[in-house]
């Protein structure tokens, strides 16, 4: 095992698994800009009864993360090509919905999570994950949508920010 080197960064998927700390047990998850799938297969890992999707505007990474899964008789986990500013799943279908240094559309976050479903916004680098007026101006949208904040904290070098989508259950349910 190596040591610990304090010039090395974290990694990146630190803020990621620090967040999902916070949103109970899901049983459908959802990642967004999933790139080549490293996220969504910790996600898999993570919750191994939840079915896992994820999907990137590139079909090469969505091809390439696909690639990755190896054997999963059940289906749990899939990748495909979808742009999230129109997430190609139904309404209300999932309780978890992730997404890693990219900003989903808040309209479309709230179509596709169940009430009382978690949104996870986690970035890799840096203590605020909303950053300048466009990151104020974007918390605010989603607090217009029905995202209650839940936590928000830094994580390794980056931070994370997880809020509710109203309705459902009490929170302390989900916790």
């Amino acid at each position: 095992m190596a040591a610990y080197d304090p010039g090395v960064s974290s990694p990146p998927l630190t803020p990621l698994a620090a967040a999902v700390l916070h949103v109970g047990s899901p049983e459908r998850i959802l990642q967004l800009e999933c790139g080549e799938g490293e996220g969504t297969l910790f996600l898999a890992r993570e919750f191994p009864s939840a079915r896992v999707r994820g999907i990137d505007r590139s079909a090469e990474a969505a091809r390439r993360a696909s690639g990755r899964v190896g054997l999963d008789p059940e289906g749990r986990i899939a990748f495909k090509q979808g742009d999230p500013r129109s997430i190609p799943f139904p309404d209300d279908h999932f309780d978890l919905l992730t997404v890693l240094d990219a900003r989903p559309a808040p309209a479309q976050a709230e179509r596709v999570l169940r009430p009382g479903g978690f949104l996870v916004l986690a970035v890799a680098r840096g203590h605020d994950p909303f950053p300048g007026l466009g990151g104020a101006l974007f918390r605010r949208r989603l607090l217009r949508r029905g995202f209650e904040p839940i936590w928000t904290e830094a994580a390794g070098d980056g931070s994370f920010f997880v809020c509710r989508l109203r309705g459902g259950g009490p929170i302390v349910d989900s916790l």
